[in-house]
């Protein structure tokens, strides 16, 4: 029995996804709510013990004096690259880039790798799930061969450390953090724990070395990064690459970035050559065609402080069967383009209770901001109408339950865009601002007054 007055080491427990601690064990997480997380780690400390000053590592300076030398950011030689993580890679820094298989990303970072090699010194390509012949025939297709890019195929960590010991990389290339394992730790290969191990060492020796560091993770079925949530707050910069598998377009996109902003976007074309920046993205996502159809509308889309032309197509067609109409949406959020149809049904009088009402975007680009709401909404009323839009149009604006139309934000840099691309006239909320040279700026209130002056 315990002596008198101790108290006795209750067993702690914690959650293997977000790290959350709890005294007892329950089936679900009460911070990130995921079930049968939590696991027992030992038994927490009984008391609060003192902590005497001890020796720091620097000492503390004003903030003007600080050093930036060591926090700038070197470019890889790749703008579209360099525009997402705000300029180039950080010395020091620790990424972690995610996809899905076989989008382009080890593609893409052995070319950064090979850039970096060229222009910074040494360069180390490990990779966990692909033998060092196998990269070498993709370094070839892509013309990435370099006497200062060194590449390994391993899967333990002390392995990779010894590479980066003997190599002395100024950038190293892990793909991917779920295929290394830590002996130190228990757990299965590619588990919470393990993923953990072996990213918190990567990221001890990065900073200790001044070491750029890239990790390569791996993504659920649902888009999200696998693995526990300690492992972005872990790194300093999480990008995401995705695109769909019937396109040549890629699009990355940086989720969190201390270095930067965090809503940048770089656009790629992946081909026979490898992954290549797209400096002019617009036309990707616009049709071209001699004479206006029914059913079309284009708008602009901000991404960062990037505005990118889109265009939005929609088909109305009667529904057959007796059943109930169909509703179908690629590339455009479903609950926002079925608020749009009751509101241009409700408020601008078009009849679509018994129609099937198909929507989707052009060229593969995903649509999610407001700002195409009145793309949206002209697209489904010329469809419905089989009318079609004045050539040289564009829309900007959201749209309202109660039909009005509001303004959004960035209408400058967005009418700029479109004027340089040869749009002539644009459809806009009122107090818009002025228009950029050589546009006509048509403001509407509301959904009817839009619909009175184009239909």
């Amino acid at each position: 029995m315990p002596a008198a007055g101790v108290k006795s080491a209750r067993p702690a427990h914690r959650c293997t996804e977000c790290g959350y601690a709890s005294a007892k064990w329950v089936g679900r997480c009460p911070e990130c709510q995921a079930w049968g997380t939590l696991q027992e780690t030992g038994a927490p400390a009984t008391g609060l013990r003192a902590v005497s000053a001890g020796q720091v590592t620097a000492p503390a300076r004003p903030i003007a004096q600080v050093e930036l030398a060591g926090a700038r950011a070197v470019p890889t030689g790749i703008p579209e690259f360099d525009r997402v993580l705000g300029g180039g890679l950080v010395p020091g820094a620790v990424l972690l880039v995610a996809g899905e298989p076989g989008v382009g990303k080890s593609t893409l970072l052995l070319e950064v790798a090979h850039r970096v090699a060229a222009a910074n010194g040494p360069a180390l390509v490990v990779s966990g799930e692909e033998s060092a012949g196998q990269v070498r025939l993709r370094a070839e297709r892509i013309g990435a061969l370099h006497e200062q890019l060194y590449l390994a195929a391993e899967t333990e960590l002390s392995a990779v450390l010894a590479h980066v010991e003997a190599v002395n990389p100024s950038l190293l290339v892990l793909d991917s953090v779920q295929t290394v394992r830590s002996p130190a730790v228990e757990g299965t290969d590619g588990g919470a724990t393990q993923v953990r191990a072996v990213a918190s060492a990567l990221t001890g020796v990065a900073k200790t070395r001044g070491m750029t560091t890239i990790l390569v993770g791996h993504v659920t079925k649902d888009g999200a990064i696998a693995g526990p949530r300690a492992l972005e707050h872990l790194v300093d910069v999480v990008v995401s690459f995705d695109g769909e598998r019937h396109s040549t377009l890629r699009m990355v996109r940086a989720t969190k970035n201390r270095f930067g902003p965090a809503d940048e976007i770089g656009c790629f074309e992946i081909g026979d050559s490898g992954v290549v920046g797209v400096p002019d993205p617009s036309a990707l996502f616009v049709s071209r065609r001699a004479d206006p159809v029914p059913g079309s509308c284009v708008t602009v889309t901000l991404e960062g402080s990037r505005p990118l032309l889109a265009e939005v197509q929609a088909l109305v067609a009667t529904a057959g069967g007796g059943g109930s109409p169909r509703r179908a949406v690629s590339g455009l959020d479903s609950q926002r383009v079925a608020m749009v149809n009751a509101v241009v049904e409700r408020r601008g009088r078009v009849k679509l209770a018994d129609a099937d009402v198909f929507a989707a975007s052009v060229g593969g680009v995903r649509i999610a901001e407001p700002a195409a709401d009145l793309a949206l909404a002209l697209a489904i009323a010329s469809a419905a109408k089989d009318t079609p839009l004045p050539p040289g149009l564009v829309a900007l604006g959201e749209v309202g339950l109660s039909g009005e139309i509001r303004r959004v934000g960035g209408t400058g840099r967005r009418l700029a865009e479109a004027a340089r691309q040869g749009y002539r006239t644009a459809l806009v909320p009122p107090d818009a601002g002025s228009a950029p040279a050589g546009m006509r700026l048509i403001e509407v209130p509301d959904l009817g007054a839009a619909f009175h002056r184009l239909f």
